[in-house]
């Protein structure tokens, strides 16, 4: 796993805020990921989590603030949207794949069809990455046909297949059965070791403290505290970050 450099943030939010209706989700929302750091987001639910997330990806447009991914802006309302999906991938919660198609297919539809690239060069990378997630042999198979953990792992590559410079990861493990966990975040931390930079919005607490640079503690809204995971875990200085970890851990 890469160390964060100091050199400039690969991906910036500066003053962020969004309201859905009346309900301020964030109020001032400053975060900055440098390449190849893994930062993982946790907090209680309704802190504004996930909204950070989808609001790197343009999937949920601010009200105020300025997020950059690299030389794009992606509060631009002009935003080159294709570029920005090629740039920032996501997995979600839900696995989100096609039934009707093959797994390969799957993972090769976006790069083929969004991007225009050629099939053959996509399928070939495509089966190079369900074999670095251990499913070399679902390939042919139908989603329907997969554990709930197989279905998360080809979400992943499908994330990859479209070769992004960053991933976000909104709590890929809520919905599997406790025993599907490890292999997903096992597959999770296969992609941060491999230098991907990474934003996880997680609950697994040990995970978060092993396998992120940076935790970020988000309530209400706001970015509470922030810190490297050894002593954010161990001597967390905000009160509300201390009483969040006291009933978690």
């Amino acid at each position: 796993m890469r160390q964060a450099t100091q050199d400039g943030a690969l991906v910036s939010l500066r003053g962020v805020r969004k309201a859905f209706g009346n309900i301020e989700v964030l109020r001032g929302v400053d975060l900055n990921v440098a390449k190849g750091e893994v930062v993982a987001i946790i907090g209680p639910s309704g802190s504004g989590k996930s909204t950070i997330l989808r609001t790197v990806n343009g999937l949920t447009p601010v009200d105020h603030g300025v997020i950059t991914v690299g030389d794009i802006t992606v509060t631009d309302p002009k935003v080159d949207k294709v570029a920005l999906r090629h740039r920032v991938g996501m997995v979600f919660q839900q696995y989100n794949l096609f039934p009707h198609k093959t797994v390969l297919e799957n993972v090769a539809m976006a790069p083929i069809q969004v991007l225009g690239e050629p099939r053959r060069h996509v399928e070939e990378r495509a089966k190079h990455l369900l074999a670095g997630m251990r499913l070399p042999e679902k390939a042919l198979s139908y989603p329907g046909e997969l554990s709930g953990g197989q279905q998360q792992r080809v979400a992943i590559a499908r994330a990859l297949c479209m070769q992004p410079e960053v991933i976000l990861f909104d709590e890929v493990t809520a919905a599997l059965d406790p025993e599907m966990v490890k292999e997903v975040l096992s597959a999770v931390r296969k992609v941060a070791e491999d230098g991907m930079t990474c934003i996880l919005v997680t609950h697994e607490m040990r995970f978060a403290r092993e396998a992120a640079n940076c935790v970020y503690f988000t309530d209400k809204g706001v970015i509470v505290e922030q810190g490297e995971p050894k002593a954010f875990f161990t001597n967390p200085q905000d009160p509300r970050t201390k009483e969040f970890l006291d009933k978690v851990l």
